[in-house]
């Protein structure tokens, strides 16, 4: 506890180290000592005291993140030690041809690789002097930069002053970037204000640190991770990339915590095969990995080719943007009606697949984007997700602009008048017999997370609906051998393996059927809580709204949407007809005790489970009352995190959601 008669100058270093001090376990160690009120009102009395002393206003305080006035331009910014760009590898082929040169320039000497994860950002240098922060600057063109120093004082990840014993002067470089949560809460806030939307993180970034208001840039909450000791002087006695990386974090640098040191180039491919697959679970863009001669002594005896280092390479991932040419905008018809705009492209490869189509969402999303047919596009494929378009290249456009585009007043396949639902986006198809509907409802109903009807695709879905064979899903019921062994692809052998999956299909429980009716609202594990809860069709059948929101997990739209489709005669003959046809009506009642504590609570899975896959964990919540969604919100009860969970976590620590790990989980299951 302080003493009430410390003078301002001591107080004011008081609160200065202690500031350093909670930066350092927050931004380095992870393991904040102290909440986020009690760092603002520290730091509010620390303004406080230097704006009534000015004098005591220091070049590292923690207030002169602030921002600065505003540059007219930026300084040049010379670098002591050239700022060399790496050279690439695209395929594991280029990574041995690598370690190759690599092997003959070291002429016998042993040496081992460290592999550090390319942070998609914007390279820095940073100067400190004594321990302070100086200056510092972007890398330019390797020789010369621009002085960003009142920018990069806002970013709260760079220390302005180290801990321990520092040279008296040093260089550390590294990498500036935006974390993917604040990236999505940077653009929310942009569409609610009209303002157009950043393209990816690195270009937010890049932008942000090149404002010549630096207050604008403290606005955006950018991060830091440092890759290099460029300079020292005195020199440091230090041998290896990793003994710097080690030196760079005690001074009180955030370094990325998924280095590693291997000791040959099969390791090395190991590890970048391995993060080119698990890229999707961190909070942060990667476009490779950086490959480095773990030698300092080493590095110097081999030099550079021009700008490239021969001591080290980047592996770079398969693209997930590319650019490409918007050819047309169609429009596609799902299994309710929705009309939905599909961008229709140049191909281009993205992320290892050539894409022709990419997802455009609704009218308003275009408008909102601003994209047009004929703009050059940056297309985006993340994981499994379907390609979509992230923007236009407006910089490209040339002549006239086309139109925005906007949804037909009728259904591209049957004409039927089109029409917007009150509080929704989606514009809908009212022809509820439109054969692109069906054809989709088909498909649904057949796949495998309804009926699971296995051989029956978007293709053979398209031939039964297109000869006329099908007119709703009881048709598929009805078909014979001769009628599927005639179509496309079939013969006699895949129509019998059609039939028997079909019979198969009859005895499935309940929520399968529910889930394969297309019932607007209703997904698998809606339908398995309402397959649960009533157990018989005809007892679902007959529920009003009331009973149906009666039910954990289900609420009024849901049960809305529920009781509308069963008042429709045409679907009350449907599931006679299915019924006549043979397929199971029921499935076993479970009843939830009114104790459960996994009742109404909504979770959210993370990472791997010890024991229970994603599957099984879900029907094991979902079966004792509770709800699996697949984002963390402030709704969110609880995450389950497993082995290496992905940004979930980071979202629901952000968000004082509990975290909870399996056997926790099977506690409250209990």
């Amino acid at each position: 506890m302080r003493e009430k008669t410390a003078t301002p100058r001591r107080r004011a270093e008081e609160l200065r180290e202690a500031l350093h001090e909670a930066n350092y376990r927050y931004y380095v160690l992870d393991m904040p000592t102290i909440s986020d009120a009690e760092y603002d009102a520290l730091l509010r009395e620390l303004q406080e005291l230097e704006e009534a002393h000015p004098e005591l206003v220091t070049p590292d305080s923690p207030t002169q993140r602030v921002g600065a006035a505003p540059l007219e331009t930026f300084a040049p910014f010379p670098h002591r030690r050239q700022m060399i760009s790496l050279g690439n590898a695209f395929s594991e082929q280029e990574l041995r041809a690598f370690d190759g040169r690599v092997r003959k320039l070291a002429a016998g000497r042993s040496f081992v690789y460290t592999v550090e994860l390319k942070i998609d950002g914007l390279a820095i240098a940073l100067h400190y002097r004594d321990g302070a922060f100086e200056r510092g600057g972007t890398r330019g063109d390797g020789r010369t930069g621009e002085e960003i120093t009142a920018n990069l004082r806002t970013v709260r990840s760079i220390p302005l002053h180290l801990r321990g014993e520092v040279p008296a002067f040093l260089e550390v470089r590294g990498e500036v970037y935006l974390k993917l949560s604040d990236f999505e809460r940077i653009n929310e806030r942009r569409a609610k204000d009209g303002e157009p939307l950043f393209a990816n993180p690195r270009n937010a970034a890049a932008g942000a640190v090149r404002q010549l208001d630096s207050s604008i840039t403290a606005r955006r909450p950018l991060s830091f991770w440092a890759y290099q000791l460029a300079e020292s002087d005195p020199p440091l006695d230090i041998a290896t990339q990793r003994e710097a990386l080690e030196q760079c974090g005690a001074w009180g640098f955030p370094v990325n915590p998924n280095i590693r040191r291997l000791d040959d180039i099969d390791a090395v491919v190991t590890f970048c095969n391995a993060w080119e697959g698990r890229r999707e679970e961190l909070d942060y863009e990667i476009d490779g990995v950086v490959v480095k001669v773990d030698d300092l002594a080493l590095e110097e005896a081999m030099g550079a080719a021009g700008r490239e280092p021969r001591w080290a390479i980047a592996y770079k991932f398969k693209p997930r943007e590319a650019y490409t040419k918007l050819l047309d905008i169609g429009v596609q018809v799902g299994r309710t009606g929705a009309l939905t705009p599909v961008a229709i492209l140049e191909p281009v490869v993205v992320g290892g697949v050539t894409v022709r189509n990419a997802t455009l969402h609704n009218e308003e999303e275009i408008a909102r984007k601003d994209v047009r047919v004929g703009d050059v596009v940056i297309v985006r494929r993340a994981g499994d997700v379907i390609p979509e378009i992230v923007g236009p290249v407006k910089e490209r456009r040339h002549g006239k602009l086309a139109p925005l585009f906007r949804i037909p007043a009728h259904c591209p396949v049957c004409h039927a008048a089109v029409d917007r639902p009150e509080g929704e986006v989606v514009y809908r198809c009212t022809n509820a017999s439109c054969p692109a509907q069906l054809k989709e409802r088909i498909r649904h109903f057949c796949s495998r997370g309804a009926m699971d009807i296995e051989g029956v695709g978007e293709q053979l879905a398209g031939q039964l609906v297109d000869r006329g064979l099908v007119h709703d899903i009881a048709d598929l019921f009805a078909l014979t051998r001769e009628q599927l062994a005639d179509l496309e692809r079939m013969g006699e052998k895949s129509a019998q393996n059609a039939l028997n999956a079909r019979e198969k299909a009859k005895g499935r429980p309940l929520w399968r059927l529910l889930n394969g009716l297309s019932i607007r609202f209703v997904g698998s594990q809606n339908a398995q809580v309402l397959g649960e809860a009533f157990g018989e069709m005809e007892t679902l059948e007959r529920a009003g709204v009331e009973e149906l929101t009666g039910v954990p997990g289900i609420g009024p739209k849901i049960g809305q949407s529920v009781w509308l489709f069963f008042q429709q005669p045409q679907n009350r003959q449907l599931i006679a007809r299915l019924n006549g046809a043979g397929l199971r009506m029921s499935q076993p009642r479970r009843e939830i005790p009114a104790t459960s504590a996994v009742a109404g609570k909504t979770f959210v899975l993370t990472g791997t489970l010890p024991n229970l896959t994603r599957e099984e964990a879900t029907a094991k919540i979902v079966a004792a009352g509770g709800k699996v969604s697949g984002s963390v919100s402030k709704k969110t009860d609880y995450v389950v995190a497993g082995e290496e969970p992905g940004t979930k976590l980071t979202k629901a620590q952000e968000l004082g959601v509990a975290v909870i790990d399996e056997a926790e989980l099977r506690k409250l299951l209990a």
